[in-house]
């Protein structure tokens, strides 16, 4: 493995590590779809306290994956997109692996 491709992977460690909860997967999906949100807004209608949801949150800014801004007496949180297709890119590497290694086989099987 070339240094080059080993520093992407541990770059996208922690990207992978706080995308591994359901509940900062939610906010993920939610971010995406709906833009940026108050705490508020993103805790309307769940189960999940405003508390957690902004442990959540933090855990998601220490991996670079969102951000916040003051707006008024709220916080407004937002994606970083540029995170986000960081992570798209990881995934896009390890699948070509897999392609590679699956047409080795299937070479391999046919001889």
């Amino acid at each position: 493995m070339s240094a080059k491709r080993r520093s992407r992977l541990s770059q996208a460690a922690p990207i992978f590590a706080a995308l591994g909860d359901e509940t900062r997967l939610r906010l993920i999906a939610r971010l995406s779809t709906d833009g940026p949100l108050s705490i508020s807004r993103l805790t309307a209608g769940g189960r999940v306290t405003r508390q957690a949801v902004t442990k959540h949150l933090h855990v998601l800014a220490g991996a670079g994956l969102a951000s916040s801004a003051r707006s008024g007496r709220e916080r407004v949180w937002e994606l970083n997109e540029r995170q986000i297709e960081a992570a798209r890119e990881c995934l896009d590497g390890i699948s070509a692996q897999w392609d590679r290694a699956l047409e080795n086989l299937r070479k391999f099987v046919e001889e």
